[in-house]
């Protein structure tokens, strides 16, 4: 039997189909892959310019921090004029040439904006990167809004800066004498501290004289001195003529003093603001004018000496609580004058003069304002105190066991004998050379002081810091 083959009809075209499927897939992936590619490239961009952006805002902040803690306000400016002062300084002389800035004041708000920068050529970090910055007052509070750019996209931070009081590296307390001008030593003074020699240091800034110190004959210093005046220098005239001491506790003579124990332009530091109306609450005792005879009236409890009266103690004269005298005025001591308490003069002191003076020619003897009765009240607790007289010269002339407290005036003299112990420092507000002569031998007792004295108000001046807490990024 035969059997009959069967032929397959081949299918043709099949292959070709396969194939340009697989084409058209691979294309549609192809196209998706390059659409996500450039998607993701266009993406990578902007987040990169936004970066950069907001980097450049991050600069600006922290170029204007830099600027910022540059400036230095007066503690003794008032609150109100800070922020006109702070503008001041940036604009003459902070801020550098080639950055632009504008000042302007709303006039619905009447708040002043400080504009540093701009967002074209002004302040250029990197190619198409720059910032500009606004800076204003508010709540007692420095507000500050910068806008960084790289190309077309900004963003913008927020933040704000703080009021502080730069930290002094020291006190004029922390000297036995601190003078605005310069120091003379004349004759056998001996200026040593009661029980270490450093309660005898001296602070001198002298702006207007460079011949800061000067020590003829045999007068010396125990403690170092530190002068402000970077031209300063010291004279040393005479054989024993010293300043410091050595590991034996002797006195420094020669080049040797100046070198080890002189600091010239040593930093600066701020003198306390005397406050003589602080004394005044208490001044409830008699009013002593040209009408009131001196000799029947040797005890003086909470007294004032109008001004005008330049009065003349001859006798023995017993002061208890606050002798208040009013400027102008020129006041003496003849005779010894006993103190428990404390002498205010009602001048100021920027007032050099000398056209007011209180002068002792006699004895004197001083005592805490702790020592005085119950019935003087809170009086008692106003201890550190022994003299107070800014725009008053003040000259003693006269010998003394011990005065209690510090002594402040424009114009220090000791002279003749006088000398003894001071429970504090003396502060001569005056430029002008302060003069010690005669044979005074000034022992300064400061152990344990950390207390301000009574009725002096500390100054320090005002610099601006950043709060980063306040630090924000706005939409």
């Amino acid at each position: 039997m035969f059997r009959k083959k069967r032929y397959l009809k081949r299918r043709k075209g099949i292959a070709l189909l396969v194939a340009m499927l697989f084409v058209m897939v691979f294309s549609a992936l192809s196209v998706a892959m390059f659409s996500m590619s450039s998607g993701n490239s266009l993406v990578a961009s902007n987040l990169h310019k936004a970066n950069a952006a907001r980097s450049s805002a991050e600069s600006g902040l922290e170029v204007v921090r830099y600027y910022l803690a540059q400036a230095e306000i007066p503690g003794m400016m008032p609150q109100s004029q800070w922020f006109g002062e702070l503008k001041d300084q940036l604009l003459s002389g902070i801020l550098p040439n080639g950055i632009t800035t504008d000042y302007v004041v709303n006039e619905d708000t009447e708040i002043g904006v400080l504009s540093i920068g701009n967002l074209s050529n002004s302040v250029t970090l990197a190619g198409d990167q720059s910032f500009t910055a606004e800076v204003w007052e508010s709540d007692d509070c420095i507000n500050i809004r910068v806008s960084g750019s790289a190309g077309e996209i900004e963003r913008k931070i927020q933040g704000s800066f703080i009021y502080g009081e730069k930290p002094e590296p020291y006190s004029v307390f922390d000297f036995g004498v601190a003078t605005k001008g310069p120091l003379e030593l004349q004759g056998n003074i001996l200026l040593s501290g009661v029980t270490i020699a450093v309660e005898s240091d001296v602070y001198i800034e002298s702006m207007n004289y460079n011949n800061a110190l000067e020590i003829i004959g045999n007068s010396q210093i125990a403690g170092d001195v530190k002068i402000v005046n970077e031209d300063g220098y010291v004279t040393l005239q005479g054989g024993q003529a010293g300043i410091g001491t050595d590991e034996n506790g002797d006195i420094v003579t020669g080049i040797e003093a100046i070198t080890n124990h002189v600091q010239i332009g040593a930093p600066e530091t701020q003198f306390p603001i005397p406050n003589p109306s602080h004394f005044e609450q208490y001044v409830n005792g008699v009013t002593i004018d040209s009408s009131t005879d001196l000799n029947a009236l040797t005890t003086l409890n909470n007294v004032r000496i109008a001004a005008g009266t330049n009065p003349t103690f001859t006798a023995d004269t017993q002061i208890n609580g606050v002798l208040f005298i009013e400027q102008p005025n020129t006041v003496n001591f003849a005779g010894n004058a006993d103190i428990t308490g404390v002498i205010v003069g009602d001048g100021d002191y920027t007032d050099n003069s000398g056209v007011n003076t209180i002068t002792f020619n006699g004895n004197v003897s001083s005592s805490s304002v702790a020592q005085l009765s119950e019935s003087f009240g809170t009086l008692r607790d106003e201890t550190g105190t022994f003299m107070m007289t800014p725009g008053f010269a003040v000259d003693m002339g006269g010998s003394f066991d011990t005065l209690n407290g510090c002594i402040a005036a424009n114009g220090v003299t000791f002279s003749g004998h006088a000398g003894g112990i001071i429970g504090g420092s003396v502060l001569n507000y005056s430029d002008e050379p302060m003069i010690l002569s005669g044979d005074s031998d000034l022992f300064f007792n400061r152990t344990g002081e950390t207390e301000i004295p009574g009725g002096f108000e500390p100054v320090l001046n005002i610099v601006i810091k950043y709060d980063p807490s306040a630090y924000d990024e706005v939409l």
